[in-house]
């Protein structure tokens, strides 16, 4: 049986002498894992398609719980990432995020669009990279079942509250009493994280935030998609030792 999609390309593992395994996220049935045949092969006709990141249209031959590309064609590249490390590696760190909330045989269009949407704004856009990286990862966690409760205090109710819990998901105020880690919130990171929750995936990164609050925002999304997770990324880890440099 043939099966056309569109798909983004996750993770590539090397398999036997020139193929590659493809671990790819589609919209209409979540992972993909996939054969390429021969296309370590200096000629294969499918090497650009199969790239990691590479957002491609597949056609599939299954046959015994086995997929096999027959066909591939190149939609995006993103080929301005590959002319930066460090954007690089943060693309390969919403890759991997990606792959981590979704599964095989369950459609899940959203992630796709989202993460497509963050590789398109680190690579097409000069918006800054921390705050693509803030709003993805807010985004995801949400689109994950975690979606964090920033309308007021949760305790006494004031509408602009100044901590956020990262282990529960919500706002609160300092002065209120409660357990677990819980990071500044200002006026402007609260106002973006509503906004970043709540807008249109196509509006997701159409916000700006400058100094103190800049880095509240990405405190808080880091942390608690970490903390929600109880995971930790390679790649992440990576991304930030380049910042290091």
């Amino acid at each position: 049986m043939y099966l056309k999609t569109k798909a983004l390309v996750l993770r590539s593992v090397d398999y036997q002498e020139a193929d590659c395994i493809l671990t790819v996220l589609t919209g209409e049935h979540g992972l993909m894992t996939i054969k390429a045949r021969g296309v370590r092969r200096q000629r294969s006709n499918l090497k650009s398609a199969c790239q990691l990141l590479a957002f491609s249209e597949f056609t599939v031959f299954e046959n015994r719980g086995f997929s096999t590309i027959n066909e591939a064609v190149v939609i995006e590249m993103f080929p301005e990432l590959r002319k930066d490390i460090e954007r690089l590696a943060l693309a390969s760190y919403f890759a991997q995020v990606s792959e981590v909330l979704s599964q095989e045989d369950q459609p899940n269009p959203e992630v796709l669009a989202v993460t497509l949407n963050a590789l398109y704004a680190l690579s097409k856009t000069k918006r800054d990279p921390a705050l693509v990286k803030a709003a993805f990862e807010l985004r995801m966690i949400a689109q994950a079942g975690y979606t964090p409760m920033v309308s007021e205090c949760v305790v006494c109710g004031n509408a602009n509250p100044d901590r956020f819990n990262v282990m529960s998901g919500m706002c609160q105020c300092s002065g209120c009493s409660a357990d677990g880690l819980r990071l500044p919130l200002s006026e402007g990171s609260l106002a973006a994280m509503r906004y970043i929750l709540t807008c249109d995936r196509k509006r997701l990164f159409s916000f700006s935030l400058t100094g103190e609050a800049a880095k509240q925002l990405c405190d808080i999304s880091q942390t608690y998609l970490l903390t929600q997770l109880e995971r930790g990324f390679s790649t992440l880890d990576f991304y930030e030792s380049l910042r290091l440099i």
